[in-house]
């Protein structure tokens, strides 16, 4: 067997032949690219020309001169001014005339659909030179759709003793973000690859660029596995640069959102990206539940520092669409796999992080509501909310309403789990609220229940009602979580062991840099006394 070429050529021409052969990416020339417009016109004009021949015809663009440049000014303002993302989604209006500039996932059957997405333009140009002034300047790769940029690459490798963070300081010190190709929102994702690791960043600001991983994570740590068939990085282009996953990502993930400061009334925006962890456990979610159907439990174990806010709202916003694999025989069509999507939150923070996430989203931006009195849910269901967020403290209720007035309509509840250290007074009136409420039974003989405790008494104290499904967000799960939303293991001896659906390891996330390691400057209380006593009776110290 060859060995893999990995110097940076190698895995450059990797990269592109597997892109262009197994994905069905056409390689683009670097001559054709417009430096003032950050556009490859000859991909942009031939989607175009494909697409909407009369419009293409009637605007003036299918010919050199002023009209298509006027064209192209416009495209370039509207990226400026709405993102990369959302331009590919929603089209810019030209003149009399609305002009789309990718067609996105068909839907199952949809045979227009199907041929419309076959005519979008995925296109990997290497050697890109991509600046104005220094024209000598050279990316090494970049992934355009319908000729327009949505990916750039640095790739590095060991054998010239060279890593994914020389890739990342190249980015920060050599690629200017005044030049058009790296100004916020223009592209979707900026990658620093080499043959072990990726990292991703998604607003280049030179020194001040924040490069995230974006691994698969290996022996619960950060890196990733070894790859018997090639190289361990092989996931991103073979993966995730697939033209349904880049899709995917483009329609369900990626994002410009606003943030305002509460006090200042300051807007700032954002450009999001998923981080492989939190783009596999919604996809397997989305799998698993549409293989199968109502009522299964999930936990999913993902500790701080893992974008939990995120995955949540990604999962929400993607449940609301959601079919069944199989469409159901006494609907008689593939009829919607829940009605409604509840979020069970203690954090506001987190209901301002999915309305912000998902109000981009035009199909579902006006289906969001915050149940926060009794017959709240009753109305929003009444209403056609279909992502409905509420608090630990309404979520007996809801599993009241949901069992009995609502039992025809099928729901998923996601919970966002306290963590088991959350202290303080909301945790107090949380727990005092429950206990009002909750038919539990006897009330805390131990002291120091959590919110967590509570939930899973709720769930105990009342039966699962058939028709939700369930999503568990937790960082540390104790055994009772673990018994009553994890997997099912039997074992030999009689015993049943429950683990997590998926896991994000604070192993990984300390090693990834989002957590501290509370270990690391840790002394045992032996050692120190130990330490001291010597300098008590050691007259030299």
């Amino acid at each position: 067997m060859k060995p893999t070429d990995t110097s940076e050529k190698g895995l450059e021409s990797i990269i592109v032949t597997s892109l262009v052969e197994e994905a069905g990416y056409v390689q683009g020339d670097p001559r054709d690219y417009d430096r003032e417009h950050a556009v490859d016109p000859p991909k942009l004009l031939e989607f175009l020309a494909a697409t909407q021949l009369a419009t293409y015809e009637a605007l003036g663009i299918n010919e050199e001169g002023p009209r298509r440049t006027q064209f192209l000014h416009r495209l370039q303002g509207e990226i400026a001014k709405r993102g990369v993302v959302d331009v590919l989604r929603g089209g810019i209006k030209h003149g009399p005339a609305h002009v789309d500039l990718f067609y996105g996932t068909p839907t199952p059957g949809n045979v227009k659909a199907a041929e419309r997405f076959a005519a979008n333009v995925f296109s990997v140009t290497r050697q890109l030179r991509y600046s104005r002034l220094e024209i000598s300047l050279a990316l090494d790769l970049a992934v355009f759709i319908n000729g327009l940029p949505v990916a750039t690459f640095e790739l590095k490798n060991k054998l010239t003793k060279q890593t994914v963070l020389d890739a990342v300081q190249q980015y920060q010190r050599d690629r200017d973000p005044k030049e058009l190709l790296f100004q916020f929102g223009r592209c979707v994702v900026h990658f620093a690859v080499d043959d072990h690791e990726v990292r991703f960043c998604t607003h280049l600001k030179g020194k001040g660029s924040w490069f995230l991983p974006f691994n698969k994570g290996a022996g619960d740590g950060a890196g990733n596995p070894p790859n018997p068939a090639g190289l361990a990085t092989d996931y991103l282009w073979k993966e995730t640069l697939s033209k349904a996953g880049l899709t995917d990502i483009l329609e369900n993930y990626a994002q410009v959102v606003e943030d305002k400061d509460e006090k200042t009334g300051k807007k700032t925006y954002k450009q999001i990206f998923p981080r492989y962890h939190q783009l596999k456990v919604v996809r397997m979610l989305l799998a698993d539940a549409a293989e199968s159907g109502i009522g299964r439990r999930y936990l999913i174990q993902h500790s701080a520092g893992s974008g939990k806010s995120n995955s949540i709202a990604w999962l929400a916003h993607q449940l609301v669409g959601a079919r069944r694999a199989v469409p159901l025989r006494e609907a008689g069509r593939n009829s919607p796999l829940f009605d409604s999507i509840i979020v069970v939150t203690d954090r506001r923070v987190l209901d301002k992080q999915i309305r912000d996430t998902i109000k981009q989203f035009a199909q579902v931006s006006a289906t969001v509501g915050h149940a926060e009195h009794s017959g709240d849910l009753r109305r929003f269901l009444k209403a056609g909310k279909k992502i409905i967020i509420t608090t630990v403290q309404k979520f007996p209720f809801i599993l009241d309403e949901i069992g009995d007035e609502h039992r025809a309509s099928r729901f998923a509840i996601i919970i966002d789990e306290a963590h088991s250290s959350q202290g303080g007074k909301t945790t107090a009136a949380m727990n005092r609220v429950l206990e009002e409420t909750a038919p539990f039974g006897d009330s805390d003989d131990e002291g120091g229940e959590t919110v967590e405790d509570r939930i899973n008494k709720i769930m105990e104290g009342r039966k699962m009602v058939i028709n939700a499904g369930y999503f568990a967000f937790t960082a540390t799960p104790k055994n009772k979580t673990l018994e009553i939303f994890g997997e099912p293991d039997p074992r030999p001896d009689g015993a049943v062991k429950h683990y997590p659906f998926h896991s994000y390891t604070m192993k990984q996330a300390v090693q990834e840099g989002f957590i501290l390691d509370v270990l690391k400057n840790y002394t045992p209380v032996e050692s120190y006394y130990r330490l001291t006593k010597t300098v008590e009776d050691d007259p030299r110290l």
